[in-house]
């Protein structure tokens, strides 16, 4: 048996509960990790409030693995037991969930921890990294490129900040605040911006003589997907991670513009692409081992039984980087 916190009904953080459940059982190609930490994604809340890809109830959510390997199954190589392990393996239907103390993941997609991390740093980056990674890939950030990163203190921004940053791109990133901006500085970025306070038109023009941007990473989506429009060069590249909205694309067509929708879980969901995410994931524990990645973690601090009221904390808008709940 093992502690979960279970997820019994569709809706608020209320619906959760502590509980006794069997352990996970190895099945060929995966492995048994026991869990040391994990961290909550706002995906987890639209599961969590009835999106159809979530497992039957009662279901345990949570989707960013890191702790120690337990057990292989038939067929795992690269992994042994008493390897520590990061990745995106849960929460979904056909996957288990890491709110609880272990988790049987498909050995695609893990990759070996950062030395340089501690576990609850490498349980922050999995499912916003390979985010940030796929939207960086998707718009072809380079060295020379001028890019723009909405919500650069984000989960998903905060390391888009810092991989646009290892590809050679001058990086321009919107925040709210003017502690946030110093934290976009810390990380990177070489310009911000307080959204609240300058205009798009703005900011092209003051950051770049009103060319715009090369590239826009938009991970707000909504009426900052349309921002993102206004904010981009002719033939420019915008990648969105938050498109479920209606907008009006005849800007692309008078721009030229590309767009790319980044949604990071299909690998999971239909068991296609799940080694180029740990693909990635080494990628990006290279990148932290390199001193050229590192997590921004919320100073608040969670376990398995107060882990509701860490996504409130999420969803109240206060967090600032990743909710990392401990496990072990």
């Amino acid at each position: 048996m093992m502690r979960a916190l279970l997820l019994k009904a569709h809706g608020g953080p209320e619906n959760f509960e502590l509980a006794e459940v069997p352990r996970p059982e190895l099945r060929p190609g995966t492995v048994l990790v026991r869990l040391v930490a994990t961290s909550l994604n706002r995906i987890d809340g639209r599961i969590r409030e009835g999106l159809p890809i979530g497992a039957p109830l009662p279901a345990i959510l949570g989707a960013d693995v890191a702790g120690t390997v337990e057990a292989v199954g038939t067929g795992v190589t690269g992994f042994a037991p008493g390897d520590d392990v990061f990745g995106c393996a849960g929460g979904v239907k056909g996957q288990g969930g890491t709110l609880a103390e272990f988790i049987v993941a498909d050995a695609r997609l893990l990759a070996h921890k950062p030395k340089s991390l501690s576990f609850e740093e490498a349980a922050a980056l999995p499912l916003v990294g390979i985010t940030a990674w796929e939207a960086l890939e998707r718009t072809a950030v380079t060295a020379g490129d001028h890019a723009l990163v909405h919500a650069g203190v984000g989960g998903v921004g905060h390391v888009a900040v810092q991989v646009a940053k290892s590809l050679g791109a001058r990086v321009a990133a919107t925040v709210a605040s003017a502690e946030d901006a110093e934290f976009a500085r810390k990380l990177g970025a070489d310009e911000t911006i307080l959204y609240q306070e300058e205009e798009v038109a703005a900011y092209v023009q003051r950051l770049t003589g009103g060319r715009g941007f090369d590239a826009v990473i938009d991970t707000v989506g909504g009426a900052n997907l349309d921002r993102s429009f206004a904010a981009a060069a002719l033939n420019g590249r915008i990648a969105a991670t938050a498109a479920r909205s209606t907008h009006d694309l005849s800007p692309l067509h008078s721009k030229g513009l590309s767009l790319h929708v980044v949604f990071m879980l299909i690998p999971m969901l239909h068991d296609i692409g799940r080694d180029r995410h740990g693909r990635i994931m080494q990628a990006l524990a290279g990148l932290a081992d390199a001193g050229k990645l590192r997590p921004l973690i919320d100073e608040r601090r969670f376990d398995l039984a107060t882990a509701a009221d860490g996504y409130r904390h999420l969803e109240s808008g206060k967090a600032r980087g990743k909710v990392v709940v401990r496990i072990a």
